[in-house]
């Protein structure tokens, strides 16, 4: 699933656990949708899960919108997520860097419908954030949400 245009391969980390620790890490997750002729790219909280090293990622928002209507018609979205943000400063404008974590990658997005599936999902969610993943949802805020699943097909790690 690694990515093989990757320009600064010294700054790569392939480490299979390392990339899954820094992701944990990751706050946000920018989600980029096809909208025509552009794209559209969207901030959202993330779970994830791996199954003999395929990862999902999981999303969640309202049932309707623009969002839901780029997914539905169009099921390859790619994503990013960064962390661990620092300048280096130096003395002089072109030799000033920034440290930082990376994750960019696609992959084949769909939206959930089967209840268990998407209880299962929102888990997910909720580990990611709190730790815990023993949350209970009631059904009529199972029929608010939209629950999205991304099938990770492709994902780099980068660190510098």
């Amino acid at each position: 699933m690694e990515n093989s245009k990757i320009r600064r391969r010294d700054r790569t980390i392939t480490d299979y656990n390392q990339m899954l620790k820094i992701m944990a890490q990751c706050d946000v997750c920018r989600l980029g949708l096809r909208d025509g002729e552009s794209v559209y790219i969207v901030p959202l909280n993330f779970g994830f899960h791996t199954n003999n090293n395929s990862l999902t990622l999981y999303f969640h928002g309202f049932v309707k919108g623009k969002k839901i209507d780029l997914i539905q018609q169009n099921p390859i979205a790619a994503f990013e997520m960064d962390r661990k943000h620092e300048i280096v400063k130096a003395e002089t404008a072109c030799s000033y860097s920034f440290l930082y974590q990376s994750i960019i990658g696609k992959g084949e997005i769909s939206i959930i419908e089967n209840e268990a599936e998407k209880i299962t999902a929102l888990q997910y969610l909720m580990a990611n954030y709190t730790q815990k993943s023993d949350w209970q949802f009631e059904e009529r805020e199972l029929q608010k949400i939209a629950v999205i699943k991304l099938e990770v097909t492709e994902w780099s790690c980068k660190e510098h």
